[in-house]
């Protein structure tokens, strides 16, 4: 595996608390920007050094927003290498905890999720010598307030990493801004920052994103949405014509009204991309005229035409249409994923990189297109509740069926003869790579 030297921001990541650094009295460090800045590697890394550099026979804290998240995020990245660094690992998955040991010294490090406000319970009790909280942004205010105040041990530290959201956000507002206040080391990532980023890559993840999602992900910037949320759908050939058969397979779609609009598509997917092929869309207001379950059924499956479906993805908060849907037991259903501003950034991926195509038989959905914004006037990530039936039922067959689709993945190994900390976490002279500022190449 190639090396690439570390920039400046990842090795003041990598070495702030120790002895001779500047920041080693600082009581936390936050590390937030843009994606892929390599920010949380080397914090994780720099985490379980300092550690065994401070302490012996201690407990810290690993938070992110689910456990699964953080051992995807953080962890499957971080213990190879730190394998590779000496530290081994013995993990009880029943009690979310791993042993680390590292030259006669013990320290556990105990998972803990954060996704909503009842999980502050799950971290009451604790008494840590410190906490690393991965994309804390995503998690409530009161879990990661817990956590901060069970960190009682003599010279415990706080960890925080994280990409832009709103700027009303009560971490951009409480710990960014007020960074001297709070004895905080802030270092701000962006892609540059990474030197093991290609520039081929970076300007890949130029053209990923747009608008909001752009300015956040890419520029690293706290901002607010504004204006159309798919505003590059206004381009030219964003529609197309539907392609001839066959496909591959099918699948359906749906936001389920009775009194508000009901929106269902039809998707086929054909040499791997999935276009909406038609849609079903009824608004029973304008026809004065509401319609039963059941007409909806029918008109459901006069829109399938007889193909046969992998899965039909409903609205998750329409029960008895669900119910109706089982009973009938003529299509595999799904309830939908709901999560709207994180399935928002996925269907722009997935409409920029062109892995679903709406076809110009679907003029509702393209009307949608053309008037679903944001709602400016909160203080909180949200679209207007106007013009969105197809733009959910859209987003309910990325969240659900596209994003639960296989991905490339890839298989790396690190050298024997990469930078290491010596027992006391400094960077150790035995290894002149890491004090020139040495790096695996992630």
């Amino acid at each position: 595996m190639s090396m690439v030297p570390f920039s400046q921001k990842q090795m003041q990541t990598l070495t702030w608390w120790c002895r001779r650094s500047q920041y080693a009295l600082r009581e936390a460090i936050i590390c937030d920007g843009a994606v892929r800045s390599g920010k949380t590697l080397c914090l994780g890394i720099s985490f379980f050094a300092w550690a065994f550099y401070r302490f012996d026979g201690a407990d810290f804290a690993l938070c992110g927003r689910t456990i699964r998240a953080l051992r995807r995020n953080l962890l499957n990245p971080v213990l190879p290498l730190l394998r590779q660094l000496g530290f081994t690992f013995r993990e009880r998955a029943a009690e979310n905890l791993f042993l680390v040991y590292k030259e006669g010294r013990c320290n556990r490090f105990y998972l803990f999720g954060g996704k909503d406000e009842a999980s502050c319970t799950l971290i009451q009790g604790c008494t840590l010598a410190g906490v690393l909280l991965d994309e804390v942004a995503l998690m409530p205010r009161s879990f990661v307030e817990q956590a901060l105040a069970r960190c009682s041990v003599e010279g415990s530290k706080f960890w925080f990493s994280c990409n832009p959201e709103h700027p009303q956000h009560w971490f951009y507002q409480e710990w960014i801004q007020k960074s001297k206040q709070r004895n905080a080391l802030y270092l701000h990532f962006t892609m540059e920052d990474n030197p093991s980023l290609s520039q081929e890559m970076i300007a890949r993840y130029h053209r990923l994103y747009t608008g909001a999602f752009y300015e956040r992900f890419v520029l690293g910037r706290w901002t607010a949405p504004f204006g159309a949320v798919y505003p590059f759908m206004a381009e030219k050939d964003r529609f197309c014509p539907p392609p001839d058969p066959p496909f591959s397979e099918f699948a359906l779609s749906g936001d389920y009204g009775t009194r508000n609009p009901c929106s269902f598509g039809l998707w086929g997917r054909k040499d791997g991309i999935w276009y909406r092929l038609r849609e079903y869309y009824y608004d029973a207001r304008a026809e004065q005229n509401p319609r039963t379950d059941e007409e909806h059924y029918q008109a459901l499956r006069e829109l399938v035409g007889g193909n046969p479906l992998r899965c039909a993805v409903i609205d998750p908060s329409a029960a008895s249409f669900l119910e109706l849907l089982r009973r009938k037991g003529e299509f595999p259903v799904l309830p939908a994923q709901n999560q709207v501003v994180d399935g928002i950034r996925q269907t722009a991926s997935a409409l920029k990189q062109g892995r679903i195509r709406i076809c110009n038989t679907c003029k509702d959905a393209m009307r949608e297109f053309s008037v679903y914004r944001w709602d400016e006037r909160g203080g909180r990530d949200a679209p207007l509740k106007q013009n969105d039936h197809a733009m959910d039922d859209i987003r309910y067959f990325v969240s659900t069926v596209l994003q639960g689709e296989p991905s490339p993945c890839y298989a790396l190994a690190a050298s024997r003869e990469a930078a290491r900390f010596d027992f006391l976490g400094e960077p150790s002279k035995g290894y002149p790579e890491f004090e020139k500022g040495g790096a695996y190449d992630l």
